[in-house]
């Protein structure tokens, strides 16, 4: 080997040295690279989990059948969710001492009454339930399906959580008791747990009488509200005469729920009269005859607008179920959009859990709160806006809170059963069945 063709070597070998040095010691460069690197693999993930959400539900809204009215399911969610949302706004646990009471922004606040006419939507929900009621129970008779067996499958479902809410708080009771807890402590979380009961109930004994009611006319429950109140609030006869109005307050929704199966309500007019007659009798109700403006009730308040439904309630609930009628074709088109209408299937797959638990997130929160002190907006007095801000911020907490019991829970509801009873897939060629879809 020439010396010169030594030196080509020797100087290729250099500069290769050189290179691998650079590049070994140049991390800063390599820095940015990585980052880039990370985001994108996130950005890949974020794209990856939207696009599996909507090939979820894809699939669910292929699964649902044609014939199905999702603006019922649709109404019913948000009855739902309307009540656990007015709840956890307008309930509070003040931290007093070495206990906690209940108190409500509304008793400090009056002018935040407006909340209670946008969140108290228990009317629409025994709308849509008499509705769902009467024809299912149509339908169970066409198929020959007798009553008792119609009104077993529907109960079932309302009152399997029960069970598990009843034990917990059971056992929590005992143990706050035996560990020293104030009695007022444990009867103000006892009675926030449980006040979703008495709603079953009247919901149970509604479902029950269905065949009775198939025909009832809405003015008859509504004349019975009025006279009832006439006779405490006018002639001075006993409070508990007002428990009449229980069955008979939210028996106008059911029946009108009645009327839209038997298709007295499916022109617009029928909602229209029903909004306005029912807004201009609740405003002079409430401005002229003294009840509360407030739809919940308030801590301390003489009256109660909802325990027991006063006739300012019924004529509110006529006028959120006009409402509701008027929405039904704008939620129809909302609903054929597939997520929009997963989103709706899941609460109505859960409606019981979501309902019975939701009193529980906030009690839980409130209570595992107390370790780090009296903390704004969960265990202070509601007496201003800054409490209403703070209530705000703890709400994400509270549907963390009631997701997981949603989780530990939501197979009480279903019952063990895989099949859902609001989305049914696809039977096969010549399996497929001839009679509408139902709902429960």
């Amino acid at each position: 080997m020439t010396e010169v063709s030594r030196t080509t070597r020797l100087t290729r070998l250099t500069r290769t040295t050189r290179l691998t040095r650079t590049t070994r010691t140049s991390p800063p460069h390599a820095t940015p690279n990585r980052g880039r690197d990370a985001a994108a693999r996130q950005g890949l993930r974020r794209i990856a989990t939207r696009q599996g959400l909507r090939r979820a539900a894809a699939r669910i809204d292929a699964a649902t059948p044609a014939s199905r009215d999702r603006a019922v399911d649709a109404l019913r969610a948000i009855a739902i969710l309307g009540v656990v949302l007015g709840h956890w706004l307008v309930t509070a646990l003040v931290a007093d001492g070495g206990g906690l009471r209940a108190a409500s922004p509304l008793q400090d606040m009056p002018w935040l009454s407006p909340i209670s006419w946008v969140f108290q939507t228990l009317a629409v929900f025994f709308l849509v339930g008499g509705h769902v009621a009467t024809r299912g129970y149509a339908s169970a008779r066409a198929r020959g399906t007798s009553y008792g067996r119609w009104l077993s499958a529907r109960l079932s479902r309302l009152f399997r959580p029960v069970a598990a809410v009843l034990t917990l708080w059971t056992v929590t009771a005992a143990l706050l008791l035996l560990t020293g807890a104030e009695f007022v402590t444990v009867h103000t979380l006892v009675k926030l747990a449980l006040s979703p009961m008495w709603f079953l109930l009247v919901f149970a004994a509604l479902t029950a009488a269905t065949p009775l009611l198939t025909r009832l006319h809405p003015l008859w429950p509504l004349v019975v509200v009025l006279h009832v109140d006439l006779l405490r609030f006018g002639l001075g006869a006993p409070s508990w005469l007002g428990w009449i109005n229980l069955a008979a307050g939210w028996l106008v929704p059911y029946t009108l729920g009645a009327a839209w199966t038997r298709g007295e309500l499916d022109r617009r007019r029928a909602g229209g009269l029903l909004l306005t007659g029912g807004t201009a009798a609740t405003a002079a109700l409430v401005a002229w005859a003294g009840y509360p403006a407030a739809m919940v009730g308030v801590p301390g308040a003489d009256v109660s607008n909802l325990n027991p439904p006063t006739l300012a309630a019924v004529t509110f609930g006529l006028a959120q179920c006009g409402l509701a009628l008027l929405l039904r074709e704008p939620l129809r088109r909302a609903m054929r959009r597939p997520v929009a209408w997963a989103a709706a299937a899941l609460v109505n797959l859960s409606a019981m859990t979501i309902f019975l638990w939701h009193q529980t997130a906030l009690m839980a929160t409130t209570a595992t709160g107390l370790l780090a002190g009296r903390l704004p907006g969960l265990h202070t007095l509601p007496d201003g806006l800054d409490w209403v801000a703070a209530r705000l911020a703890w709400l994400p907490v509270f549907v963390f809170v009631l997701a997981g019991c949603w989780a530990a829970f939501r197979s009480r509801e279903r019952g063990g059963r895989r099949r859902s009873r609001v989305v049914r897939t696809h039977r096969p060629p010549g399996r497929t069945r001839t009679a509408g879809a139902r709902h429960v």
